[in-house]
């Protein structure tokens, strides 16, 4: 999570980001991984973000996920933004959000097709920005996974070390729908924190479309509030997942 920012318009999107716990649409995640020789796409070709007057396109919001071995997977992400609108005195294209994650299945349990909670550890490296923070951070994460018949949850606790060198504080709460629908409704609420910065407040609405096992498409809509500040983000994407040479049973989208 990414003292002060070197772009206000981006400061509460940043204050937000979605590096290293990404599961589309949401900012958080969920305690699973992509299975052993699995490789799964999370791509955001098109995205708005509107802080106050100011204008970004997110385009584009890439993770990719590798399932190196059993219960682990090897993660890489980051965010390209465009400003729109005026000339602004900061550059108009910024790479953020970049980060490397190693993310491990510590207790296996209901995603997994087995009894009770899911638990997932993540850890990351926070790698500097292109046109944005040039520190390099560290974050670890938890994340509590619970599925039902009529609905899935996810818990996520996250404590970092910032690019700007600053402790963060995130927790957030996912709810899905019932798993066996095509079309489920998904919802996000999330709290961050980090020294010298607002605390920010965002809840996030939409839907995830499974079109077969390996591909699904989801949009969706953030609302946060951060100083004062409303922010209001919009997000569509897919996410595709494919065998990268050993033997695999992927996790559902």
């Amino acid at each position: 999570m990414s003292g002060p920012r070197t772009a206000l318009a981006l400061g509460a999107v940043l204050a937000a980001p979605l590096a290293a716990r990404a599961y589309r649409p949401f900012n958080s995640t969920d305690a699973a991984v992509a299975e052993k020789g699995q490789v799964e796409i999370e791509l955001g070709p098109f995205g708005l973000v509107q802080e106050g007057s100011d204008r970004w396109l997110v385009a584009p919001s890439v993770i990719l996920n590798w399932g190196f071995a059993d219960r682990w997977e090897l993660v890489l992400e980051g965010r390209h933004f465009v400003h729109l609108g005026a000339a602004v005195a900061e550059p108009r294209l910024r790479v953020e959000d970049a980060a490397v994650s190693l993310k491990t299945v510590l207790r296996e349990g209901s995603l997994q097709d087995k009894g009770g909670l899911s638990v997932a550890a993540e850890l990351s490296a926070l790698l500097p920005s292109i046109n944005g923070e040039s520190g390099a951070g560290a974050e670890g994460a938890l994340i509590l996974s619970r599925r039902w018949d009529a609905a899935t949850v996810h818990l996520n606790g996250a404590a970092s070390w910032t690019r700007a060198h600053t402790l963060g504080l995130f927790g957030g709460l996912i709810a899905e729908g019932h798993d066996a629908w095509t079309v489920r409704p998904v919802a996000e609420v999330f709290v961050e924190g980090e020294r010298d910065l607002p605390i920010a407040v965002s809840g996030l609405a939409g839907a995830i479309w499974r079109l077969r096992d390996d591909l699904s498409l989801d949009a969706a809509l953030r609302l946060a509030r951060a100083g004062g500040v409303d922010t209001t983000e919009i997000r569509a994407g897919l996410t595709w997942g494919f065998s990268a040479g050993f033997p695999s049973a992927r996790r559902k989208p």
